[in-house]
This record gives structure tokens, C-alpha cells and sequence, in this order.
């Protein structure tokens, strides 16, 4: 997993470079410029096109000059650089590439006084005003400078972090920044990137090597990691010769009710699908026609009041909460489970309700199981929340607490661990947002459980898995994915990340 740095964080890494690469910061500016600028070919490709560089005049505003003058190296000849400069402060870097910009044919226009500013006839702006050290509040000219930015309706490019974007921590919603339709950021994708409040600044962003000491960053105590595709490669195993359906669990699903059968018909589809042995629906009765037709292969567990205590200690993995209602006898039911074989759960749906209404249940959940809220799940359990950040924060506090995984559902989902980790899933796409995907990522991060992975490595693989079946399909054109359409992807998904012989 990548470790993912704070502002002082990336600071530290600059530095630590620097001083053991035997190089300058002017040379790591020089570098991470020049990788701007061959990101910055594939996605421009017409040379001739109208580019603003709007730059500030610290380290970031040095970054846009040496930008501008290498993209000038490169044939692109119809650049204007406005320097704001706003105060008298500029850093060294910044001096030296303005020195070396002069000696060009580059535009050059100082914008000190911003109470008029000029109409923006540029197609592209290249935004390098403010960097990811800048932590404060955008007051005075400088508002009024990337407001008329904004306003401006061109396409903006931004160096690094959308200027006035915070790197990590609370994202004000009235927040004035930069607004990108892409930013390349210097080897790391910054914190808030994604947050959903990162929307207001952010549309697109890549991240690129500016040849950074990766073993240090690596070596960094670090809470935040970004899953990679390496890392499912490396937890997932292929099945190996003589093995019986016995030798990948039991799992059971206990959800569905009259009105909302579907939802624990669509979990123990993707259960099976994901690699389960043996997989049993705990559902009344009047769902057995329907999962009988649907997927005879999943048996039956008719739900009723008469289920005696123990009878869920026979599986290796239980879900519960797609579907299942809310009412006295799915409470009553739950806590039959929660008195039976301590093993990890899945709670999804349902069940979460009644963790809200009862939350001293929290303290009989068996240690490592996995909640698995959006976001109006979990302010109900957690009380509310104005922002992301806070809703992680406390994800944090209570996954320690109770010792669980709250994996927070998002479209960059937080799977929070009880050490204060958070795990970034960076699968998955907007084609997903159809009702029924949660039961579908519960399935499957059951089969995972039921198959003997611990279950960190189950909502790992259980979250990654289920958003690349859904880039999958994305990628083949589909621009809404109905979830048994990506429940009948997965075993080609997950065969095609196991290794090859």
C-alpha cells in the first residue's frame, strides 16, 4: 500500500531527497516540472493553443515558471505568465526561474494591483498560485483573483493542489479555491482528494513520480494508505489442486424480508460468485421460490421464530442486515447471533438501524467484524456529521473502541481500522450508484471471511474487487451497472488478478 503524506509529510520527503541525493531543491523543482510537462503532452495535445500560467511567488508559483519555460521548450508558443505577486515575498526558487523565464521570449505580465482584472482569452489556464504548505483562509486580491478564475468557465489545470485547497484536515464548503478540471499532482495523490467535498475543487486528478526517495516515504509512520492492485495480488490465492467445496467455507446471509427480498438474494449471489464453498440464505419462507429460481445453488435457511441458539456457530462467515428489517424480531435475531460463535460478522443494511436504536450492542460485537455504513448509516449510529473528515475521525474513535472495521462507503471507500489506519479503496466509478451494490460488496467480503481470509484482507479484497468489476464493465461502455450484471463479473474479475502460470 502507498503511503499517503500530510503537507508536512511531503515537506519532510523533499527535504530527506535533497539532502541524500546530493541535489538541490532547485534540481527537485526542475524535476517535478519537467514531469508536469510530459503529463501535461498527453492530455494537450494542440500546441498552438492559448495557455495562461497563473503563478504565485513561492515554490509553487517557481513550479509554474519552470513549467512555462519547458512547455515553451517543447513547442508550445503561445503562453502568458501573470505573476501575482501580492506581497513582498518571493521564495529563492521562485527568483531564479523567474531570471531564466526572462531570458525567453515568454509574456510576462505582473499582476500587482488585481482591483481590474483582465478578461481571460486563454483556453487553457495552468494554475500555480498557491501550493500544498498554503493552510489558511484565501482573503483580499488573491479571492478576487481565483473567483475571477473561476469565473472565467476555461478549463484549469492545476500544479500539484488546486490553489486555496487544503492538502488534508476539514474542507470548508465555502472555501474559496481554485476550481480544476485536472491536477497532476508530485508523486502522491494529496489526503482530500478523496473526500467527496474535494468535488467543489477537484474533477480529476493523476499522480505522477518526481523521483522522490520512495523508500523513505515508505518507511514514514503513516495512518493513511492507499490500496493498489499489488496488494490484492499479494493477499488473494489461487486454489490449489484436490480442493473440495468444503475447503472454502460456510458462509450464511441472514437478511430479506417480504417487501425487500432482493436485497439478501442479491448478497448471497455475490457471496457464491466471490468463491464460497457453501453459501445458505437465512430468509422467511416467502423468498424460497425466488431463490430457488434465481440461484439454485444457494440452500435454505427458513427464518422463524423457532431458529434455536447455536445453530450459527456451524458457519464459517455470517452476514447480516440486507433487507432484514428493523422491527422486534430482527433485533431479537441479532443479538441470537451476537450470543453465538465469536467470530467476525458483516453488518450491513438493517442491522445498522438496530445498532443505532440498541448501541450497547456495540460492546457484544465480535472482535474484527465489519460495519459496512454510508453515510446516513453511520451518522445514525455515530450522531451527525458536517463534514467527511469528521465522519472519519470518528470512524477512527470507534473502530478502536469496539474493536472493529468500519469500512465507510463512499466512491473512494474508508475502510478504518481499529489501529487508527484508514485504507483508501481507489476502485470503482459513478456507473455504480444503482440500489443494491452495498448488498452485493457485503456478499462478497463474506465470501472472503468464509474462505479463511482474516478480515482486514476481506474488506480489502472484498472493496477493491467490487469497484474494478464495476471499472470493468464501465470500461466496456456501460454508463449505469445494474448489480447482478456485476455480480456475474466477479469470478472473471478476481480470476484475472490471480497470477498465471
Amino acid at each position: 500500500m502507498l503511503n499517503l503524506l500530510t503537507s508536512s509529510q511531503i515537506r519532510d520527503a523533499d527535504a530527506h531527497t535533497v539532502a541524500t541525493k546530493s541535489s538541490s531543491s532547485l534540481d527537485l523543482m526542475e524535476a517535478a516540472s519537467l514531469a508536469f510537462v510530459k503529463e501535461f503532452q498527453k492530455k494537450v495535445t494542440d500546441k498552438n493553443i492559448l495557455i495562461s500560467m497563473y503563478c504565485g511567488t513561492g515554490n509553487n508559483g517557481g513550479d509554474g515558471l519552470a513549467v512555462a519555460r519547458i512547455l515553451k521548450q517543447h513547442g508550445y508558443e503561445n503562453i502568458t505568465v501573470k505573476i501575482a505577486r501580492l506581497s513582498g515575498k518571493s521564495s529563492d526558487n521562485f527568483n531564479v526561474n523567474l531570471v531564466i523565464l526572462q531570458r525567453t521570449e515568454t509574456n510576462i505580465i505582473e499582476l500587482s494591483e488585481l482591483s481590474a482584472i483582465p478578461h481571460e482569452q486563454s483556453d487553457i489556464i495552468i494554475d500555480a498560485l498557491l501550493g500544498s504548505g498554503f493552510n489558511k483562509s484565501v482573503e483580499g486580491q488573491l479571492k478576487r483573483l481565483i473567483e475571477s478564475i473561476n469565473r472565467s468557465q476555461k478549463k484549469v489545470i492545476s500544479i500539484d493542489v488546486p490553489s486555496g485547497f487544503p492538502s488534508e484536515g476539514m474542507i470548508a464548503g465555502d472555501s474559496t479555491v481554485i476550481k480544476a478540471a485536472l491536477v497532476i499532482s508530485f508523486q502522491r495523490p494529496k489526503i482530500n482528494f478523496f473526500f467527496p467535498e474535494s468535488a467543489l475543487a477537484v474533477e480529476r486528478f493523476k499522480y505522477i513520480p518526481i523521483g522522490l526517495d520512495e523508500d523513505y516515504i515508505q518507511s514514514l509512520t503513516c495512518n493513511w494508505k492507499l490500496i493498489e492492485e499489488e496488494d490484492i495480488v499479494h493477499i488473494l490465492k489461487p486454489r490449489k489442486p484436490f480442493s473440495h467445496k468444503g475447503t472454502f467455507g460456510h458462509a450464511l446471509i441472514i437478511g430479506g424480508s417480504k417487501e425487500t427480498m432482493g436485497a439478501a438474494l442479491l448478497c448471497a449471489e455475490a457471496c457464491l460468485q466471490s468463491g464460497t464453498g457453501l453459501t445458505t440464505a437465512c430468509i422467511p419462507e416467502s423468498g424460497i421460490t425466488a431463490l430457488n429460481t434465481r440461484s439454485p445453488e444457494i440452500m435454505a435457511l427458513i427464518r422463524n421464530k423457532n431458529i434455536p441458539f447455536g445453530m450459527f456457530d456451524k458457519y464459517s462467515a455470517i452476514a447480516i442486515g440486507p433487507g432484514l428489517g428493523t422491527d422486534e424480531e430482527a433485533s431479537d435475531l441479532f443479538e441470537k447471533v451476537l450470543d453465538g460463535k465469536q467470530v467476525p460478522i458483516v453488518l450491513d443494511a438493517d442491522v445498522l438501524s438496530i445498532l443505532a436504536k440498541t448501541p450497547e450492542l456495540f460492546k457484544k460485537l465480535p472482535a474484527m467484524s465489519i460495519l459496512t455504513p454510508h453515510m446516513k448509516e453511520f451518522d445514525r449510529m455515530f450522531g451527525k456529521h458536517n463534514s467527511w473528515w469528521e465522519r472519519v475521525e470518528t470512524a477512527r474513535q470507534k473502530a478502536a473502541e469496539f474493536n472493529v472495521i468500519i469500512l465507510l462507503k463512499n466512491q473512494y471507500s474508508f475502510i478504518v481500522l481499529p489501529d487508527g489506519d484508514v485504507l483508501i479503496n481507489p476502485s470503482g466509478n459513478p456507473a455504480m450508484a444503482v440500489g443494491g451494490m452495498g448488498d452485493v460488496l457485503t456478499g462478497m467480503i463474506t465470501a472472503f471471511l468464509a474462505q479463511g481470509y482474516a478480515a482486514k484482507e476481506a474488506a480489502i479484497l472484498g472493496c477493491y474487487l467490487h469497484g474494478k468489476a464495476g471499472d470493468e464493465l464501465s470500461g466496456e461502455g456501460m454508463n449505469s451497472i445494474a448489480p447482478g450484471i456485476l455480480i456475474n463479473r466477479l469470478p472473471y474479475t478476481i480470476g484475472g488478478v490471480l497470477p498465471r502460470k
